[in-house]
């Protein structure tokens, strides 16, 4: 079974989502460009920890394959360290969704990846991982309150979904010129 096939089995009620949307192949036509990055990390997702830690840098998305793809490179520091890494999201034209994949470069492997789409103008992912060898749901949001600003949410859920921890906030501001 595929991780789609999963997370809409135990978390969505997803049965005929991807026939009702729209060709989304656009979705992310926004975001093309050049962005200023605040990330707020929960430390220690699902330990009880309430610890955050803050990084600044830049997040540069390059449309690739005609639109149906991108790229988006993030480079952020902070005083907890540095985060560098790839994001390859793909558009699939037969379920009409994204899966966005993340590769960090301090390990050089890719998480699972996350499915969903857009829905009047936010984005909706989800999928399954693991944390410290323990399955976990995932949950990715996004959300542009204005064309030159956005705000991407990570949440995790150790229970089925039935409650969700926030772990990771990104806002990320379109820097000038791009």
């Amino acid at each position: 079974m595929h991780v789609r096939e999963l997370v809409c089995v135990y978390v969505l009620s997803c049965a005929s989502a991807a026939a009702a949307q729209p060709d989304g192949q656009h979705d992310f036509d926004f975001e093309v460009g050049t962005w200023k990055t605040h990330v707020s990390r929960l430390e220690q997702p699902l330990s009880g920890s309430k610890k955050w830690v803050e990084l600044e840098g830049t997040s540069v998305v390059r449309a690739i394959m005609e639109g149906r793809a991108n790229l988006v490179e993030l480079d952020v520091a902070g005083s907890s360290g540095h985060i560098a890494g790839v994001s390859l999201r793909l558009y699939n034209p037969d379920t009409r969704q994204w899966s966005l994949n993340y590769a960090s470069l301090r390990s050089g492997t890719l998480t699972a990846p996350v499915v969903g789409g857009f829905n009047k103008g936010s984005g909706e992912f989800f999928g399954l991982d693991t944390l410290d060898g323990k399955p976990v749901f995932v949950r990715f949001v996004i959300a542009c309150p204005a064309p030159d600003t956005c705000r991407f949410e990570q949440a995790f859920s150790d229970d089925g979904g039935k409650s969700w921890e926030v772990n990771w906030i990104a806002t990320d501001t379109r820097a000038k010129g791009s």
